[in-house]
């Protein structure tokens, strides 16, 4: 069962009436595309095989990124909005880490033939509410919809270059190595959810979810509906930013990828970390930017320095201390429920 939004199914008279499989393909796009806006740089958009977007440089960027039911999200925890939100937000913090601003969106989605309609016209009210929040002027201009046992949302994202693309492999010995958006707060909401929102057999719980949202309504949005400093990412590219990579699988395992890209180390300051520096390093899914300046580089205002590049190969340290990759890993950390 998902947690539906208010009013999501209100109307609903016979049952299996607005399910996917009732309903078809062709009458559920017809629903779920009114939802959804043009993109400001679509020349063509949904309604043939392909998009046409336009880039102002002759150049864009593209990201995919794929939520799955279990791995990445709990129905029961999860409204469909939100659902759409966070699809749609850890696919934006891609582009933004390569110093470019989304412009467009493509969405595909595969779901059970007995899903009700308003969860995927929630999910696409989700993803409207998010870019125009995090991305104004981006919108979706295709996608895909087709029958699964698993409810999974792929999304892809176009960007616009603001000059020179930003990339892991740049950072320099001396660099200072800046975060822009929140460290460990998704992750706190996550341990609240698998802690407190779980029933006797540890199946996720729709009524205890509901409660620890009234407890802990900023730590559990931080987990289910994040708002990552999307802009920051052409703000860090225009700053002069060497390397730059979104913060999905944790601080430290997401630092080492660009200490092995660019072939040096990143040493962070435990006092600039906050109270649970553990968590800061290992927890996952704020969708922060981490990204490495000139030393004598003005940080935009939304990054506060928090570490160096020293000398060093892939390696990621604390106060001079080598630390382990820790984070996220769906093949190593996913308890196997779905729920």
């Amino acid at each position: 069962m998902v947690l539906a939004d208010a009013g999501d199914v209100a109307g609903s008279s016979l049952p299996g009436a607005h399910t996917l499989s009732a309903l078809g393909e062709d009458a559920v796009l017809a629903r779920i595309l009114p939802r959804l806006r043009p993109a400001v740089a679509a020349l063509i958009g949904p309604g043939d095989d392909g998009a046409v977007v336009a880039a102002s440089g002759g150049r864009f960027v593209v990201s995919t990124d794929t939520m799955v039911h279990g791995p990445d999200f709990r129905l029961a925890w999860h409204t469909p909005r939100e659902l759409g939100w966070k699809a749609a937000a850890t696919n934006l913090t891609d582009i933004a880490a390569m110093g470019a601003r989304p412009t467009a969106m493509t969405v595909a989605i595969t779901a059970p033939s007995d899903t009700d309609v308003v969860v995927l016209e929630g999910i696409a009210e989700g993803i409207q509410e998010c870019l125009d929040a995090l991305a104004p002027g981006a919108g979706v201009v295709g996608g895909d919809l087709t029958s699964s046992p698993v409810l999974t949302i792929a999304v892809t994202v176009f960007g616009d270059l603001a000059g020179e693309p930003v990339r892991r492999s740049g950072a320099r010995v001396g660099d200072i190595v800046a975060h822009a958006g929140l460290l460990g707060a998704a992750a706190r909401g996550l341990a609240l959810l698998f802690d407190g929102a779980r029933d006797a057999s540890g199946e996720p719980d729709i009524a205890l979810a509901c409660a620890l949202r009234a407890r802990h309504p900023d730590l559990i949005a931080a987990q289910l509906a994040p708002r990552p400093p999307v802009l920051a990412g052409v703000a860090a590219a225009l700053a002069g930013a060497t390397a730059m990579i979104d913060v999905s699988d944790g601080l430290a395992r997401d630092a080492r990828r660009v200490a092995v890209a660019s072939g040096v180390a990143v040493d962070f300051a435990s006092d600039a970390l906050g109270p649970d520096v553990n968590l800061a390093l290992a927890g996952a899914e704020d969708h922060g930017l981490l990204a490495a300046f000139p030393p004598d580089a003005r940080l935009p205002d939304s990054f506060r320095p928090i570490g160096r590049v020293v000398p060093g190969v892939g390696h990621v340290l604390l106060d001079g201390v080598i630390v382990d990759s820790v984070g996220w890993d769906p093949y190593l950390n996913w308890d196997g429920r779905a729920g």
